[in-house]
Formats: C-alpha cells, sequence, structure tokens
C-alpha cells in the first residue's frame, strides 16, 4: 500500500508484474491517470495508473516542470531516470525499473517508471549481509559507479514482494563529473567478478547504444565511456579514500 499524498491510501493494483516485457509498452503508450502526489519526494513527483489494451500499470510521474534547479546539475532530471533504466537493461542487469519518457504527461514531458510492490521497511541497511542478495548488490555497486550516482541512498534499492532487489531515484546521474556517493562501500576493494565486467566492456569500448545516446550530452557519454574503462582496467570496486563519498540523509 501506498499513499497518494493527500493522506488516502492506494491499494496497488496491476495486471502485469513490473518484470513483464509488455510493461514498457504499457508505460510508453497507456492513458495516465494521475492520482496524487507522492509525499516526501524533493521534486514534485506523482502517483499514476497507466491503462492500455486492458492493462493496467501503476506507475511514478516525474515531470520536467516540477524539478527544482540545481547548481551541479543541467536541468533534465527525468531524462536521466530514463538514461539508467537504458544503461541497466543494456547492461542486462534488470536492476532499475522499467522507465520511460513521456512528453504527452499530465503536466508535461517526464519519466514514467512502473511502481515497485516493495516491502517499505526494507533498504540497503536491512538487506546488505543477506549472502542472497550479495550477487546483485556487487551488479548495483559497479552500475552506480558507471552511472555516476550522485545519490544512492540505502532508500533508494528496494525489496519488492519477490525478495527482488530494483534502484530507484536515479535522476542525480550521469554527470560528466566524477560525482559518485553511495552508501553501498562493503566491496571496497575487492575484486569484480567477470561476470559484472563483461557487459562493462561493452561501454569501455564506446558502444553505448542509441537510447543513451539520445538521452545524454556528448561529454557524459564520454564520462560513461571513461568511467568503464577505468572500472575494467582496474578489476576492483573503489575505495573512498576522502570518507566523503556518502549521500545524506544515509537512508
Amino acid at each position: 500500500m501506498s499513499d497518494t499524498g493527500d493522506g488516502s491510501p492506494y491499494e496497488y493494483h496491476s495486471t502485469l508484474p513490473c518484470d513483464d516485457p509488455a510493461v514498457p509498452d504499457v508505460l510508453g503508450v497507456g492513458s495516465i491517470e494521475l492520482l496524487g502526489r507522492m509525499p516526501w519526494s524533493s521534486n514534485a513527483t506523482f502517483l499514476v495508473e497507466v491503462t492500455h489494451d486492458g492493462e493496467i500499470v501503476p506507475a511514478v510521474y516525474k515531470p520536467a516542470r516540477g524539478e527544482r534547479p540545481l547548481w551541479d546539475f543541467p536541468e533534465g532530471l527525468w531524462q536521466r531516470e530514463v538514461a539508467a533504466y537504458e544503461l541497466s537493461d543494456r547492461l542486462g542487469w534488470d536492476l532499475v525499473p522499467p522507465t520511460v519518457a513521456r512528453l504527452d504527461g499530465p503536466v508535461g514531458p517526464g519519466s514514467l517508471q512502473v511502481l515497485v510492490p516493495a516491502r517499505y521497511d526494507e533498504h540497503y541497511f536491512t538487506i546488505r549481509d543477506r549472502p542472497n542478495h550479495e550477487a546483485t548488490l556487487q551488479r548495483l555497486c559497479a552500475f552506480d559507479v558507471v552511472a555516476n550516482s550522485t545519490d544512492r541512498k540505502g532508500g533508494h534499492i528496494l525489496l519488492d514482494e519477490q525478495d527482488r532487489i530494483w534502484a530507484i531515484d536515479n535522476g542525480l546521474t550521469f554527470h560528466s563529473e566524477f560525482k559518485l556517493r553511495t552508501v553501498i562501500w562493503e566491496y571496497a576493494g575487492e575484486p569484480i567478478d567477470a561476470e559484472i565486467l563483461r557487459p562493462i566492456e561493452h561501454l569501455a569500448s564506446g558502444d553505448v547504444g542509441d537510447e543513451l545516446s539520445a538521452l545524454l550530452a556528448p561529454d557524459e557519454l564520454e564520462a560513461l565511456s571513461d568511467r568503464a574503462v577505468a572500472l575494467v582496467a582496474h578489476g576492483c570496486f573503489p575505495t573512498d579514500p576522502t570518507g566523503r563519498r556518502h549521500p545524506w540523509p544515509m537512508v
């Protein structure tokens, strides 16, 4: 159950699971019904239901008009939400819930991300020591380095009802300057598994794909490839000798 922002509960109802191959299509062309504003978001974020051909998919809508200007990030954070999904998809890791760009949103262009039916009492700090999640968290750690995630809080790592991890709130990503801030430092200095490095090698060669190329600026694409090159060359998860590369608040 979630909250529409006006105090009324929202009973999660979807005709498709989050990872169903049809979800991106429904999000991309379906009719959008605005249900309410999501609470506790720094930018305007809305709960919506998207319907198409009898399918219903709850989603989170982040419009460009609702973004607060940031001195250290260009406008268009919603496009970075989409880019994070495209990167996750290109790597074959399915870490980010299906996310699409919609130019015809209720209050203008923005991103639509399927709403994850999460266990909201769970977050990174409650699941990080569970052996069955280690491989996924290591992939997420590598993903955040490549994506240059600047705000990976513990609460941005969700656990759904099938015990699957999803990474949300990916707007502060892909900056051309290295700005990594994350809670995932458990693997610092450890070797990265070859299965994780293999898809990153394609990015290191500059093969980022048309989808990412359409969403990011040329200098951001170059920096993306540079981070992939550095991660592959080093072969280990990064360390933080400064102790300052943590988001705040942590959850």
